[in-house]
């Protein structure tokens, strides 16, 4: 056996930890332990509070509480996102110590909310607040983290994927476990939280550092930092506005088909056989009149909804990487768009059940698809030690975007089929905006009244002017890093986490 010279003496590895075909000590893996395990707390936490007010929206109340309950939720959003993504970039340790602080802090929380219960105390919804805030802030440094867990930038849409659909799975069965402690009571829910945010916060210390050295990182804490409203690159700034439309027409059409079959006094079965009869009867004589079905949808529409939307959105997760082996995260981002304006016109042309089972999948695939391919943009374009502020400052907009797309239906009486129409026109401004590479132009300055400097990209490839023959169009950012992918042993593209 030989070896070069230049090879030298190499240290010996420990043998890689292989269950199920994952690399247990890779980086990927390990985060998406740690994000399982803060989904399925977070989702035992809502359950926890789901009688309460402050995660209560129930559209058979009047509109003036439902309109009072969006506003309270967005409240965590528009007041915490502009002040905590500074503060997680400013961080020493980078986004892996704050990810691993908002687990700790949170099984103090969940603690402290046990008790509440158990006392009947009002500190409940302080604390409630506490734990949204922290899940926002953890949420915004995961992100963040993605690109350090990944070989490439080819692989962001994949693991974003990957993540969404791990968090789908910790989700149904915390949901399910929760359920049964409710049974019990809330404060059984609140015990079994505590001990699942301790294992996250154990898992969380098991999380790869980031690859920046220790004199970066420093250097990052203490370089002086750019305005909140110091704008983007153009095209970041138009997938955002994209982005932004695509969480407004989510936001529509939760409460357009929230109050639409929010339940009330059903048709008669003699009512009903009558109208399907007509129905029947109208595909021989087409001049048939059939009149409306008098009575709310029945109940168990909604449910059905429930399952289409929540289909959309793993199809949309497991669409989204396949789609990126041939395509950009900008084209996937007009891809979505035009799914969501498809969708608004087969939701006018659909009738009854079939229209909003048809308008609740190709929102929730568009959105999915349209998350996945946007984080991407962001994970790429974005210098690390930049990324929470600008991750918290996106989602803080969205946020808000999602609200007033709620509001309508809530303020206004809109039926299904002149929702379906907005939905399109939305989602047709978002398609515009991506393809022609426009959007509304808000001028920014700084503190010293000038023009603000925009946000460098850390991918010099990704700035309008460079040369064509990449597989994307000019200005439109490429893969430019390299490392030890977490996600899986196969090529950038492909593989299984």
């Amino acid at each position: 056996m030989s070896a070069s010279a230049a090879d030298g003496w190499q240290p010996l590895s420990g043998p890689v930890r292989r269950r199920l075909g994952v690399d247990w000590d890779a980086a990927f893996p390990r985060l998406a332990v740690c994000h399982m395990l803060s989904v399925a707390g977070e989702t035992l936490v809502v359950l926890s509070l789901a009688g309460s007010f402050f995660f209560k929206v129930d559209p058979s109340q009047g509109r003036e509480k439902v309109i009072l309950g969006l506003l309270f939720t967005m409240a965590p959003f528009a007041l915490v996102g502009p002040l905590i993504g500074p503060l997680i970039d400013r961080v020493r340790g980078g986004h892996r110590a704050v990810i691993q602080g908002t687990m700790a802090m949170r099984v103090v929380v969940a603690v402290a909310m046990m008790i509440a219960v158990v006392n009947d105390s009002i500190a409940l919804f302080p604390e409630a607040f506490a734990m949204l805030v922290l899940a926002k802030t953890y949420q915004i440094a995961k992100a963040a983290v993605v690109p350090t867990t990944v070989a490439g930038d080819l692989e962001l849409v994949e693991a974003n994927s990957k993540l969404q659909l791990l968090s789908g799975l910790a989700a149904m069965v915390a949901g399910a476990v929760g359920g049964v402690a409710l049974q019990i009571g809330p404060e059984w829910v609140l015990g079994l939280t505590t001990v699942v945010f301790a294992t996250a916060s154990v898992a969380a210390f098991r999380l790869h550092p980031s690859l920046r050295g220790d004199a970066e990182e420093r250097l990052a804490v203490d370089e002086p930092r750019r305005g909140a409203a110091d704008p983007l690159p153009h095209d970041l700034a138009v997938a955002a506005f994209s982005m932004g439309s695509l969480r407004f027409v989510v936001g529509f059409l939760t409460f357009l088909l929230a109050f639409e079959l929010r339940g009330g006094d059903e048709a008669t079965p003699l009512a009903r056989a009558v109208h399907y009869t007509l129905l029947a009867y109208r595909q021989i004589k087409l001049d048939t009149v059939v009149p409306p079905l008098e009575g709310a949808p029945p109940s168990w529409y909604f449910g059905v909804v429930i399952v289409a939307s929540v289909l959309g959105g793993l199809v949309g997760a497991l669409v989204a990487p396949v789609a990126r082996r041939r395509f950009a995260e900008e084209h996937i981002l007009v891809g979505a768009a035009g799914l969501a304006v498809a969708t608004g016109v087969g939701g006018l042309l659909a009738e009854g059940l079939l229209s909003y089972a048809t308008l609740g999948f190709g929102v929730a695939t568009a959105a999915a698809l349209g998350k996945q391919a946007f984080d991407a943009v962001v994970q790429r374009d974005v210098d690390e030690t930049d990324r929470g502020r600008v991750f918290a400052r996106f989602e803080a907009r969205f946020q808000m975007a999602w609200v007033v797309g709620a509001l309508v239906p809530s303020v206004l009486h809109v039926p299904v089929g002149v929702g379906a129409v907005a939905i399109a026109v939305s989602a047709s401004g978002a398609t515009l905006a991506m393809v022609g590479r426009v959007r509304p132009v808000i001028v920014h300055r700084g503190r010293d009244g000038k023009l603000a400097r925009p946000y460098i990209s850390r991918n010099p490839s990704s700035r309008p002017g460079r040369s064509e023959g990449t597989g994307q169009p000019e200005g439109f950012g490429q893969s430019g890093r390299s490392g030890k992918s977490g996600m899986s042993g196969s090529s950038s593209s492909s593989g299984s986490g």
